[in-house]
């Protein structure tokens, strides 16, 4: 598996990169970022497989840093099903287009022993928000996430990280760990990018076909809908959906669904009556 992925950064290489470096080794990292002790360093953490989404969240960086990374690391510990790790797309050379295109100054490509050298006996973990909404059908899944998170953090050493609003869990989880964790990273939320038919882009998507596609663009629109929680996960079971959850916490209402073996997540604002923290589960039985 690893000779595949270094013949397309060799072969990558051989093209003309005259504003973009590709570091696979964080030996050699630790010494680029010596260089950049008086850039302004905006990170953009991926598992590749870039699309609109990541790319606007590039921009951003690059509009407000002197400096952008963008790392790529498909994380293991992260996935639990062995399956759905070994189906994640990986397009490599097409991330380096886009990444080159955009203006990325680094691309931080390492590999799982470089970042797992304990084979993941040390990891983060919150006892909290992360057992509930994806936490509670992914258990795991936020340890790796938050362990990752912080590798990368302490490598890359950013001023500035950059986290797209659709894995909205995700995002309040890390922005709680920098908090806690005294960590000077500010982090900034972006906007969910959607194609035309509201449908939150995401790498899960390609494996939606045609008529699943479509089923799928109906989600967003009943998830942010004014119903009771019981109304919309009966609207979306009646359309065929299977639904993990569907819950108001705090100012969001999250969701999450199946269609066959893709999985959707989305979130959005809701209208909310007080400042106090509003907490409603219901799921499908």
């Amino acid at each position: 598996m690893l000779f595949p992925l270094l013949n397309t950064v060799i072969n990558y290489l051989q093209k003309e990169v005259k504003n973009m470096q590709i570091i696979d080794s964080i030996h050699e990292w630790k010494k680029i970022r010596e260089t950049l002790q008086n850039e302004s360093i905006g990170f953009v953490p991926t598992m590749g497989n870039l699309h609109a989404g990541h790319a606007s969240l590039l921009k951003r960086s690059i509009h407000e840093n002197s400096t952008t990374i963008l790392s790529i690391f498909v994380n293991p510990t992260q996935f639990n099903d062995a399956n759905d790790l070994s189906r994640y797309p990986k397009t490599l050379e097409a991330d380096l287009d886009i990444a080159k295109d955009l203006g990325v100054d680094y691309v931080f490509f390492p590999n799982t022993d470089m970042m797992y050298p304990d084979k993941y006996r040390y990891k983060v973990t919150e006892n909290a928000f992360s057992a509930q909404l994806e936490g509670q059908h992914r258990p795991g899944h936020f340890d790796g996430v938050l362990t990752v998170v912080l590798k990368l953090f302490n490598l890359i050493k950013p001023h500035k990280a950059y986290f797209g609003e659709k894995d909205r869990q995700q995002l309040l989880l890390i922005q709680d760990m920098v908090k806690v964790l005294f960590l000077d990273i500010e982090i900034i939320p972006c906007p969910t990018i959607r194609d035309a038919s509201g449908l939150a882009l995401s790498s899960r998507n390609q494996f939606l076909s045609i008529e699943n596609k479509l089923l799928a663009s109906r989600f967003p629109a009943i998830l942010q809908s004014n119903k009771a929680l019981e109304e919309i996960i009966g609207q979306l079971s009646n359309l065929g959906f299977v639904v993990d959850y569907v819950e108001d916490y705090g100012q969001y209402r999250f969701g999450a669904v199946k269609i066959q073996s893709v999985r959707l997540i989305d979130n959005f604002d809701i209208p909310t009556t007080d400042d106090s923290v509003v907490r409603r589960r219901v799921y499908e039985q």
